[in-house]
């Protein structure tokens, strides 16, 4: 990605949030999983996507181009992306992937600038299984004593195996392990000021009652947490105002990453649905 314009915005607690744009069009904010730099997230998704839209790519706090502040609990991270979408000052589309979905949601119920929202695979964590939250636990524990060893590709080769099928993790060359893997420190910090959270996020019912834009939750035919992120896809479906679930056949939760024609395709033909 080449292009260096870069929006600004300000976060509720004076934190800088900042986003770089591509391409032309209608406003389309693009929210990253904190676990995935947005530069990295969004990359293969660009080139079909900002021949349409202009496309915002903000980063949360403490990764580049934006500020940083010791507390990155879940409704600062919020904040950060209810603020850039306001700082756009006019009407946007949001799209985002995983937490990040979860987050464009959030903005959704803040924001009336919101018009439609395409959120890919949020996860809603009171909904996952007891066995698939063990599994998450160990996962969390091998890549702890990864980071803590200064083994951060290894810290990622394990999430990945973790949340993505076996073709998915086939398809993720090195170098992508590697751009991926320095985030691993701050992200475990996150981890920890999440779980020592206990207020609302995006995805409770009454929040999800506020997003009145049109939704269309889409959901990944062959995604490895399964039955979670099915369950998590109709739950969100179910209490936005208007919303919808789009089963896409053939992908896995990385496809943003390994099959972004299957999402760009769903993420235009929608918006271009209901955009007035």
């Amino acid at each position: 990605m080449s292009e260096n314009r870069i929006h600004r915005a300000r976060s509720a607690d004076g934190t800088e949030i900042a986003g770089r744009v591509f391409g032309d069009g209608p406003p389309l904010v693009l929210v990253q999983p904190p676990v995935v730099d947005p530069d990295i997230a969004f990359e293969a998704l660009l080139p079909h996507l900002a021949e349409r839209f202009t496309c915002y790519l903000p980063s949360i706090r403490g990764r580049e181009p934006s500020g940083d502040n010791p507390d990155h609990s879940p409704p600062r991270l919020q904040e950060d992306i209810n603020a850039f979408v306001d700082s756009i000052a006019e009407p946007v589309c949001l799209t985002g992937w995983s937490d990040g979905a979860s987050l464009a949601l959030g903005a959704g119920a803040h924001s009336e600038a919101v018009v439609a929202v395409a959120p890919f695979e949020p996860p809603v964590w009171p909904l996952m299984g007891e066995d698939d939250l063990s599994r998450q636990v160990a996962m969390l524990e091998k890549v702890g004593t990864a980071v803590a060893e200064g083994k951060l590709v290894e810290a990622s080769r394990i999430f990945h195996r973790y949340v993505c099928n076996e073709n998915e993790f086939d398809g993720l060359d090195a170098a992508y392990l590697e751009r991926q893997a320095g985030i691993w420190p701050l992200l475990l910090q996150e981890v920890q000021q999440s779980m020592a959270y206990a207020g609302p996020d995006a995805t409770d019912p009454e929040v999800l009652g506020a997003v009145d834009a049109p939704v269309m939750v889409l959901l990944a035919e062959k995604t490895a947490l399964n039955p979670w992120f099915t369950d998590s896809a109709h739950h969100v479906a179910q209490h936005v105002v208007d919303g919808r679930v789009r089963e896409i056949p053939g992908i896995g939760h990385f496809a943003p990453i390994v099959a972004p024609d299957a999402v760009t395709t769903e993420v235009i033909s929608f918006f271009e649905s209901v955009r007035p």
